[in-house]
């Protein structure tokens, strides 16, 4: 029987959060083949944003890590086979076992599956839906002393969009929600968030937007790990929490421009 790799809270309204990354578990058997250690998956995985979703009613947050099976990832390319689907990394002591690529596939399937059916309810109750796709990035990859990557190129805050359709039919909501987080109160200045700067949506967005064109919105949403020390996995907690507020900070917003949304898509 194939596992049920993500849980899932469901409630009332149009907002959902997903946290497809903050998962670090594997399972015992894809664990003997992996080359790289705790700590090393930590570093390409997404922490606090399980935490972080709790700004919306519906949230769906991934159990596994990405190093077992990247549900942000288009199916030929969810499980990891060579350095180069990995930042370069050696991910397997040996080639993965046949038969765990097939179960980490099937859990894929799976959570596809249950994500149809969640933004299909979503579709009944309220007509149209906005995801929040909560990621996190690296921005220090030359090393724990190096200097970090230029901030030109790696905002803060990236909120990716590419994969939507048109655009112009969600401008409204996307233009509030870039707003209103730039506009909370954060610790030391305010947050610089950016659009389509470094990243425009994963897996996650484009399956979504390809299977409700009209109906959802998937915003990819990427923190910068300036909350953390990403070599070490240490945070500083003031940050993390002031991250959850400035979401929670865009929630209304996000309602408020959906509903004021045209009923048809704009041409």
């Amino acid at each position: 029987m194939t596992d049920r790799i993500w849980t899932e809270s469901l409630g009332v309204g149009p907002v959902v959060a997903t946290a497809i990354h903050d998962g670090h578990h594997v399972r015992e058997s894809v664990l003997r083949q992996l080359a790289l250690d705790d700590l090393e998956r930590l570093r390409e995985e997404d922490p606090f944003t399980g935490g972080w979703s709790s700004v919306a009613p519906t949230r769906v947050i991934g159990l596994r890590s990405r190093f077992e099976v990247d549900l942000n990832r288009a199916r030929e390319k969810a499980v990891y086979r060579v350095p180069e689907d990995a930042w370069g990394l050696k991910v397997w002591s040996d080639e993965l076992a046949a038969e765990d690529y097939e179960e980490s596939l099937a859990e894929y399937d799976l959570f596809y599956q249950n994500l149809r059916q969640v933004l299909d309810a979503k579709v009944l109750e309220c007509g149209r839906f906005v995801i929040l796709d909560i990621h996190t990035y690296n921005h220090r990859r030359d090393g724990a002393d190096a200097e970090p990557a230029d901030s030109k190129a790696n905002p803060q805050v990236n909120v990716g969009t590419g994969t939507l359709k048109e655009r112009q039919q969600w401008a409204p909501l996307i233009d509030r929600f870039i707003s209103d987080l730039g506009a909370y109160d954060f610790p030391g200045s305010a947050l610089d968030v950016r659009e389509n700067v470094k990243f425009f949506g994963g897996n996650l967005a484009r399956w979504t937007h390809e299977n409700y064109p009209d109906s959802g919105c998937v915003l990819s949403v990427e923190f910068k790990k300036f909350f953390m020390d990403e070599w070490s996995g240490e945070p500083d907690p003031k940050l993390v929490d002031a991250i959850g507020g400035a979401l929670g900070w865009t929630a209304s917003g996000l309602v408020e421009s959906l509903r004021a949304l045209p009923k048809e898509p704009v041409a």
